[in-house]
């Protein structure tokens, strides 16, 4: 099929590449010109594992092309994604005018019938008025039909996400609409849920608000554990065992960030009192994350008194492994506070400095190496599971840091491995390990 992706973001990028890899002509629209120039030299604009090699073969296929003319890029096409951007208002609910562009310009460009799908995440009702725009501005000759599409793609495994997932949702008021959708997604043998495009708008926020109300749940059982001595290791497993609870997104730690939850939970919240509907359970999942951020600068605080004057190295930067995204990273909020209180921050993440540089500027130093960011540290900090921090010889801490003291915010490491060492191991709902025994820095 001719298909075309309108926006080149995270979402809007795995969604066209996937598509020309599965053998569709695909155009990618987007209105940055140097964005859309990096793209057809066969660079991405942000790092999803496996999404470059799979961009280059599909523009040296001629299975995917870049635009950033509408006129060009709608031309000829039966399905339209869109796939711009939805950001975050300052009460909460979302900026739909990203939403409301890309609609203008499809109405005013689209030559024949066509399907106008919304990948992006809405609020529910939204699809509505793209349709209700289609109708007024489009040439009246032309039958267009909406469908609702919400993407499922977790940063830092989307094209496997892509093409096994769990279910494809498809809302659509149109059976015909939604039979040319299933067509569409049939090859990828992913299970097909047809709904109206109301219920599958209001999936897609149920879905992270489920999520992230798992996540705070663990946090807020994690935190009870610590106080009654109980280890949230064996709780959570002893939890998931449970096929009704099961063990995804039982792993404690110092909240989600991200693009997706922190965002799609307060819209949610904001469109039930839009609906004069009081979320008090989302309310508070919001409120439990919030304060779980400052986690370990508060255990920091206990163990030093002052942190004034103190090394600290950050450890992780980005707001989850395989994704330079730093989006409402946990770390930012750290090294905020650290500061804050009179800290010297040394960071470390593998491709996400960057990113952070161009928020926290020259307030913090950056360090290529975990070795570098730890030397000569009085402790260091846990923000990001990384395969590299969680593999990291623990030796590291003991030989470079001024004292090895680890709060860690992501539970990388053993008990059992933290116990063959002199450290002092501070993580999340498990006991603290304190080794007294010191071995100076290099």
């Amino acid at each position: 099929m001719k298909i075309t992706v309108a926006g080149a973001g995270n979402v809007g990028l795995v969604t066209a590449v996937c598509f020309a890899e599965a053998g569709h002509q695909v155009t990618c629209l987007d209105t940055q010109k140097e964005k859309i120039e990096m793209l057809e030299k066969g660079h991405t604009p942000f790092f999803e594992p496996g999404l470059e090699p799979l961009l280059e073969k599909n523009l040296a296929s001629g299975q995917l092309r870049f635009s950033t003319n509408p006129k060009q890029a709608y031309r000829g096409a039966e399905i339209i994604f869109i796939a711009v951007g939805t950001p975050e208002k300052k009460d909460g609910s979302v900026d739909l005018s990203y939403i409301y562009i890309a609609s203008y310009h499809i109405a005013e460009n689209i030559e024949n019938d066509v399907i106008v799908c919304t990948k992006s995440t809405v609020p529910v009702g939204t699809n509505d008025i793209i349709k209700q725009i289609l109708q007024h501005r489009k040439p009246r000759h032309l039958n267009v039909d909406v469908v609702s599409n919400p993407e499922f793609l977790r940063e830092g495994s989307a094209i496997r996400d892509f093409y096994l997932g769990d279910r494809i949702i498809i809302g659509a008021d149109n059976p015909k609409a939604a039979s040319i959708m299933e067509q569409l997604y049939l090859p990828f043998q992913i299970p097909i849920v047809v709904t109206d495009t109301r219920s599958a708008e209001m999936i897609k926020y149920a879905s992270n608000a489920f999520l992230a109300t798992k996540i705070s749940f663990i946090n807020e059982i994690a935190n009870l554990c610590e106080k009654v001595g109980a280890n949230i290791d064996e709780v959570s497993f002893g939890m998931g065992m449970d096929k009704r609870i099961g063990l995804n997104y039982l792993q404690p730690g110092i909240g989600y960030g991200g693009s997706c939850f922190p965002k799609d939970t307060k819209a949610l919240v904001q469109l039930a009192g839009n609906v004069l509907h009081p979320f008090e359970l989302l309310e508070s999942v919001i409120k439990v994350n919030q304060q779980q951020h400052s986690l370990l600068v508060r255990k920091a605080k206990e163990r030093f008194g002052s942190l004034k004057g103190k090394k600290a190295a950050v450890l992780g930067l980005a707001f989850k492994p395989e994704t330079d995204d730093i989006r409402e990273a946990v770390s930012l909020t750290i090294i905020k506070e650290l500061l804050g209180e009179g800290s010297f921050v040394s960071a470390y993440d593998p491709i996400a400095i960057p990113n952070a540089h161009k928020l926290l500027g020259n307030s913090i130093e950056y360090s290529t190496t975990i070795r570098e960011a730890v030397k000569g540290a009085d402790f260091a900090v846990i923000a990001t599971e990384w395969d590299q921090i969680k593999h990291l010889p623990l030796d590291t801490y003991t030989a470079y840091m001024k004292e090895p003291i680890i709060f860690d915010g992501r539970n990388c490491y053993s008990l059992k491995d933290i116990q063959r060492y002199p450290i002092t191991y501070v993580s999340i709902g498990r006991p603290t390990i304190a080794n007294v025994a010191h071995t100076p820095q290099h």
